[in-house]
């Protein structure tokens, strides 16, 4: 009996410390501190992302959303926070994953397909993947050719994906791949066009 009275006193207690908290205004410190932590996170992805690029000059319809390593390879993520449009930059070092020279040929649908295999995650399985088009983009202030594809993939919320994948070469020797990504009937190419302008080389 005691230990129940002595729960629900404390129950009490905490209850009324929270309207307590709450009416002297405890909910805007919290979103304070909830924005404070936000700032942090971004700008911590923000310093991390300078060993792959600068963003500097990123529009602000963007956010770096993560800095990580895939496979071993380094990769910064951003995101079009209105569209949700994801856009990956990924450092594959001097050993290309995929180059121009790949972008451009004939047998590009078989290597977006072999470098899908590679990058598989989880059982998340790209499938049907082809290439729609071509073109070129401005990325680390040099004209790039792309290629966009789409593509099934499973175990994801959205399982019709389109997007492009472009590759460059910056001044350090090593090989960039950009990747923009989003729902098939979603996609959008200027705003690929869009984030690509902003992405230079560090100084």
């Amino acid at each position: 009996m005691f230990r129940l009275i002595k729960i629900v006193f404390n129950a009490t207690v905490i209850v009324l410390a929270l309207i307590g908290f709450n009416a002297i205004g405890g909910q805007k410190y919290v979103e304070a501190v909830k924005e404070s932590i936000v700032n942090i996170v971004q700008q911590y992805n923000f310093n991390s992302a300078k060993k792959i690029g600068d963003f500097s000059k990123m529009n602000e319809e963007f956010q770096i959303d993560n800095t990580m390593n895939i496979a071993g390879y380094k990769a910064v993520i951003a995101e079009h926070k209105a569209s949700g449009q994801k856009m990956i930059i990924l450092d594959s070092g001097k050993k290309p994953l995929l180059t121009q020279l790949d972008i451009k040929g004939n047998n590009v649908d078989k290597k977006l397909k072999d470098l899908s295999e590679k990058f598989k995650y989880q059982g998340v399985r790209v499938q049907d993947l082809k290439v729609t088009d071509r073109g070129t983009i401005v990325l680390y202030g040099q004209t790039v050719p792309y290629a966009k594809f789409e593509a099934h993939v499973t175990k994801l919320p959205i399982s019709d994906l389109s997007g492009i994948i472009a590759s460059i070469q910056t001044s350090d020797g090593n090989e960039k791949l950009a990747i923009s990504l989003n729902e098939k009937k979603k996609y959008s190419q200027l705003i690929t066009n869009e984030f690509c302008r902003g992405v230079h080389e560090s100084e």
